[in-house]
């Protein structure tokens, strides 16, 4: 074969590869379009993909993550600050409650301090109480007779007090009675001595000077008369608590006198604060076992001197009859006993001094040479006098 031919085939063959390359181009070209969809189908699927792999978007999504991974840095970094924001905000209401909390107990003690110191102001009375301004200087004395005692409160008519008829008024003369009226029947002598001593009950009795009358309050009979026990207030601070009978004190019950703002021949100028007797009771006076007792200021006794300070013994009419016991105090507090005898209020002498004008009605109990003497002309109504008239 010429170089001609050889030349001629190998550009045959080339041609034909040429053809052979091209024909499986085509076929590669048929191929992909007959997977045409399918690639379409993974391109929308992944078109996201393709959107992610573009240059620029790389850029941008890197700074994105710098801006987020900034902004934690800064959360992280704000954090503690708020919480010890918050915190201290916390611990700043915490401190106010804490203080407004001892604040108020502060006031509660205050308050609680003030209350102990509460004076209660008594509502005012009716009329202002009139003080005595000069002092009683000499009652006169009472004539001295040999008629049968009378009681000096047998011709005074009781006031019954109702207290469904009266007003409410405070301190009235029924709020008083009723006030009284527990302690007397327990007789309970040192509330009595309070209660007595009080402006409103001097005003009271002394509101009945002059009238004949009496306030009681207690049981009474189907005319209204005290009968059975009850309580009676007197003119001159005098009281009576007992038993009662159909308008007199009959039966058991204690009489009171106090001597408030008064020195008179009365209680010996002063000496005597008060004067009772406890026992018992007939036709408004005491009658039968019973004992007289006077309350007694020993800083007023002169030296060497001794006072009467209680007489018990038998009472007739209110006078002493029997064998009576009595015993005196000094001015040191001193305590002698005496005994006496009487007959309806006249001693028995254990001695007879007529001559001199005395005669000795007391014999001391220890020593019976020492006796207590009287004027003669006072051995007549020996007893309770302040009951008699």
């Amino acid at each position: 074969m010429n170089l001609m031919e050889r030349n001629n085939n190998k550009k045959n063959d080339r041609k034909n590869r040429q053809e052979d390359i091209r024909s499986r181009t085509e076929e590669d070209f048929e191929v992909t379009d007959l997977n045409e969809d399918e690639d379409t189908e993974e391109e929308e699927a992944g078109s996201g993909q393709g959107f992610l792999q573009k240059p620029y978007m790389t850029t941008v999504l890197m700074g994105i993550i710098v801006v987020l991974l900034l902004c934690i840095v800064v959360l992280l970094v704000r954090m503690p600050s708020r919480k010890d924001a918050v915190q201290t905000d916390g611990n700043a209401d915490l401190q106010q409650d804490i203080t407004d909390y001892a604040k108020e107990q502060k006031e509660k003690e205050e308050r609680k301090d003030n209350v102990s110191d509460v004076i209660v102001v008594e509502p005012p009375e009716k009329e202002t109480p009139k003080e005595d301004a000069e002092e009683e200087t000499q009652e006169e004395e009472e004539p001295l007779t040999t008629q049968k005692p009378e009681s000096a409160d047998s011709d005074k008519t009781a006031v019954v007090v109702d207290i469904e008829d009266e007003n409410d008024e405070a301190y009235t003369k029924e709020f008083i009675l009723n006030e009284a009226l527990p302690y007397f029947a327990d007789n309970n002598q040192d509330a009595i001595w309070d209660l007595a001593h009080l402006k409103r009950y001097v005003k009271l009795s002394k509101e009945l000077e002059g009238s004949g009358k009496f306030y009681y309050q207690g049981d009474v009979d189907a005319d209204g008369r005290p009968n059975g026990k009850g309580l009676a207030i007197y003119e001159k601070n005098s009281y009576y608590y007992g038993e009662w009978s159909h308008g007199v004190r009959n039966g058991t019950g204690n009489w009171f006198r106090f001597y408030i703002g008064q020195k008179n021949k009365t209680n010996a100028m002063g000496k005597y604060m008060a004067h009772s007797y406890s026992g018992q009771w007939s036709n408004d006076l005491p009658n039968g076992d019973g004992a007289e007792h006077y309350e007694v200021d020993i800083s007023k006794l002169e030296r060497h001197t001794r006072i009467l300070q209680n007489v018990v013994g038998k009472f007739s009419d209110g006078l002493y009859d029997g064998d009576m016991y009595a015993n005196t105090v000094d001015y040191i507090g001193n305590v002698e006993e005496w005994n006496a005898v009487a007959d309806h209020g006249v001693f028995t002498l254990w001695r007879d001094m007529s001559a001199i004008g005395e005669c000795s009605v007391w014999q001391n109990r220890d020593d019976t040479s020492l006796c207590m003497d009287i004027d003669k002309s006072e051995n007549k109504n020996q007893g309770l006098r302040e009951l008699l008239k």
